[in-house]
Order: C-alpha cells, then sequence, then structure tokens
C-alpha cells in the first residue's frame, strides 16, 4: 500500500512538472502531427497511388496514421529519458533514497506520467487525422484492441526509455539517445510496405519490431485479418517491456 501511495505522489510531481514545461508536451505531441501532415500533403497523393485500392491522399492517410501513433510513442521515450536524466544529475534522487519512501516509486511515476503524454499525444494525432480525412471501418472492439496494443508497446518503451535516462549520464546525452526509436518506423512499414524496399533493406523492415506492431495496429483499426501481427506486436512489447524495466531497476539501484 506504501508503494502504491508513494507512487501516486511521484505521479503527481511529475504531472507538474510536465504543466510547468508545456513546451516539452508541445514537442512530444507536435512532431507526429508535422510528420502526419507533411507526408499526407506533400507525398501522399504520389505514395498512395502506389497502395492500389483507389490510391491518392485518401488511401494513404489511412495507411500512414498506424505508423504515425506508433512514432509518438517513439517520440514520447525522449521526453522520459530527458526527465530521468534531469532528476538523477540535480541530486534529487539522492535526497529521495534518504526518505521512507518506497524506492520503485520514483521510476513509477515517471513511467506512469509518460504513459499518460503519450496517450494525450495519440488522442491529438487521431483527431488530426480524423480532422483531415481517416476513415476507419473497425468497430468499437477493434479500436479497443488496437488501444490496448499501443498501451502495451507505450509501457514497454517508456520502461527503455527511462533506462535510457538513467545511463545517460547528461540530459543532453538522454535527449539524443532514444533519437534513432523515432527512425525505425520510417524503416518499417510505417510509411510504405515493405515489399516496396530493395532486399537488404525489406529484410531489416519485416524483422525489427515496429513493423509487427505497426501491422498490427493498422489491421485493427482498418478492420483487415491481423494475421499473426497482434501475437508478434505483444511479444516484442514483452520482451522491450519486461528488459526495460530489468535494466532500468538495475541501474536505479546501482
Amino acid at each position: 500500500m506504501n508503494a502504491i501511495l508513494d507512487s501516486a505522489t511521484m505521479l503527481r510531481r511529475q504531472i507538474k512538472h510536465l504543466s510547468r514545461y508545456p513546451a516539452l508536451t508541445m514537442m512530444t505531441m507536435g512532431t507526429p502531427v508535422i510528420f502526419l501532415l507533411l507526408f499526407v500533403y506533400v507525398f501522399g497523393g504520389t505514395l498512395g497511388d502506389g497502395l492500389g485500392g483507389l490510391g491518392g491522399r485518401a488511401e494513404y492517410i489511412n495507411y500512414i496514421t498506424p505508423g504515425i501513433l506508433i512514432m509518438a510513442v517513439a517520440g514520447a521515450a525522449q521526453s522520459t529519458a530527458t526527465s530521468v536524466a534531469t532528476d538523477m544529475t540535480e541530486g534529487i534522487v539522492a535526497r529521495f533514497r534518504t526518505m521512507a519512501i518506497a524506492r520503485v516509486s520514483v521510476l513509477t511515476g515517471h513511467v506512469v506520467g509518460s504513459i499518460l503524454q503519450t496517450v494525450f499525444s495519440m488522442v491529438v494525432v487521431v483527431g488530426v487525422a480524423l480532422l483531415i480525412g481517416f476513415r476507419s471501418p473497425a468497430d468499437l472492439t477493434g479500436w479497443l484492441a488496437a488501444g490496448g496494443v499501443l498501451l502495451a508497446v507505450s509501457l514497454a518503451f517508456t520502461w527503455f526509455s527511462v533506462a535510457l535516462g538513467l545511463i545517460a549520464g547528461t540530459v543532453e546525452i538522454a535527449s539524443n539517445l532514444p533519437l534513432p526509436l523515432m527512425l525505425l518506423p520510417m524503416l518499417g512499414s510505417g510509411f510504405v510496405p515493405t515489399a516496396s524496399m530493395p532486399g537488404g533493406l525489406r529484410w531489416f523492415a519485416e524483422n525489427q519490431p515496429f513493423t509487427p506492431i505497426i501491422e498490427a495496429v493498422r489491421s485493427l483499426v482498418t478492420g483487415t485479418p491481423p494475421g499473426n501481427s497482434v501475437w508478434l506486436a505483444l511479444l516484442w512489447s514483452a520482451i522491450i517491456g519486461v528488459g526495460g524495466y530489468v535494466w532500468a531497476k538495475k541501474l536505479y539501484n546501482r
């Protein structure tokens, strides 16, 4: 019970920090929205024609929106790593360790706060996508399943980014370490089908974790058969989440 109460206290602290630095939240939310608008309105007409079906921007926005949602998850990792590194370098964690609070509560506050920030960013992305033409034939069950996958992915990458923030040493390094996570959706099926890529890149795109995650969300919100993508997405989330948690806990205890 004490751990839960302490975690709630640390969550309130994290929310206050986010409210005092709205620019960080705006950047986390704005980056995927900018990518969405850029690719739909600048490249959407041409890329959409290569997807078959009706083609054009209407086809492409339905294709790209799931990839942008995953970018929102990956982008939040930068904010989380920076926040954790700030606490570690300013000495507040050393003070927390002298207090009668649950040790896990400090990291839990960061994790839950980051997930709330990520959910807010994804809601904004979906809202903008709907405004510019995204349409989903999926029913409520499909959207709830997609939300469950996104939540699992968000939890996994949040713990991983916490570990990156702990190992960084400085805020500057922490802000740069998660950047490759923003690129991986582009090197998967987030923006174009993997079948259109050359051999070596196609193999990498089809076997990296973001591709089954994107395909799982895409199939669930578009009402198409998901195949084994949902199970692969959950498996990758479990591997990354458990690995990130164990790594972060080890670094924090040290």
